[in-house]
């Protein structure tokens, strides 16, 4: 459960977005906090007409868009809360009037500074995962949906985030031997593809730039299961590894056409199907949205058993937080 500080920051939070006008949401982040907005977009885009977009932190900046205002909502997110891009982005939101919002694991940082409202979240194997960046996420934006035009619906979606420890645990259980089967037999891999659509391509993203190039040190990129047949489709190979990751929401069909495709031709198509979660804790309509952060917990199981087979903790960086850049 959340604690006391978390239940008054999200409520201040919440709070803030009643009465307000809000003509756009803008997340915006980096790497893996940045991935972590794909689902928010999604789930505006599919329930609301209020546009939102997702920024990489610096380009947020530099392009500063024009709609950026006093009607917008700028959601932002740093785990150390002293990411410079994301805290002038933050910065710059508020001085353009907009209503600020940001997650951090840290909060004594310069993003805690730079938001009107922050919000904290929980990290760790011992901490609950409803506690964490995504759970807490979650809580914010059906809780802005509610105050926005209340619906038991986006209720029941924030009362779901509290189920979200045991759904983890029972999946990632569910596939641990998968993930270790996965670890044992690319350890020696060059080069992984990752590819999905819908709510789920900002983990394939995630995945390839974090979990494979920064943590591994393994040569990735992220294709979208629509983009697939658009040039990338030329690279496969019988020899050529992919990890494909379908949705189940209303996107499945591009990931069901990729996986068809590649089968035929690739003998190292591994495939994470949303489908086969156990989902029985949360409500079979809110599936589409919360399917993606089970996903998130199980393909963290097949990083860390890739890991462990190469010999290399996701802890190692050659550049990341060892010098100027």
């Amino acid at each position: 459960m959340m604690n006391q500080n978390q239940i008054r920051e999200l409520n201040e939070a919440i709070d803030a977005v009643r009465g307000r006008r809000i003509e756009n949401v803008y997340c915006v982040a980096c790497g893996g906090s940045k991935a972590i907005f794909d689902p928010i977009q999604y789930i505006f885009d599919r329930e609301t007409t209020i546009p939102s977009f997702v920024y990489t932190a610096n380009e947020f900046v530099h392009r500063c868009p024009k709609g950026l205002g006093k009607n917008s909502l700028v959601i932002s997110c740093s785990h150390s809360g002293n990411t410079p891009e994301t805290v002038r982005a933050t910065a710059l939101a508020g001085e353009k009037g907009a209503l600020t919002i940001s997650f951090a694991f840290k909060t004594e940082s310069p993003l805690w500074e730079a938001t009107q409202h922050g919000v904290s979240y929980e990290w760790g194997p011992e901490t609950d995962a409803g506690n964490h960046n995504n759970g807490m996420l979650f809580r914010v934006a059906f809780g802005v949906l509610n105050a926005l035009q209340p619906c038991e619906k986006y209720e029941r979606a924030v009362k779901a985030c509290d189920a979200l420890d045991e759904t983890f645990r029972v999946n990632k259980e569910k596939f641990a031997s998968r993930a270790d089967a996965f670890g044992s037999k690319y350890k020696r891999a060059p080069l992984i593809y990752t590819m999905s659509s819908g709510p789920c391509y900002g983990v394939a993203y995630s995945f390839a730039i974090c979990l494979l190039q920064e943590m591994q040190w393994i040569h990735s990129a992220a294709i979208h299961s629509g983009e697939y047949f658009h040039g990338p489709f030329e690279v496969t190979d019988y020899d050529v590894p992919f990890l494909l990751l379908k949705n189940v929401g209303p996107t499945r069909p591009l990931d069901d056409r990729a996986e068809a495709f590649a089968s035929k031709y690739s003998r190292e198509l591994n495939v994470i199907d949303c489908a086969e979660f156990d989902m029985h804790l949360i409500d079979e309509d809110l599936h589409e949205y919360f399917a993606v952060l089970v996903l998130g917990a199980v393909i963290r199981t097949y990083a860390d058993a890739l890991a462990d087979h190469r010999g290399h903790p996701l802890s190692v960086r050659r550049y990341m937080w060892r010098m100027q850049y």
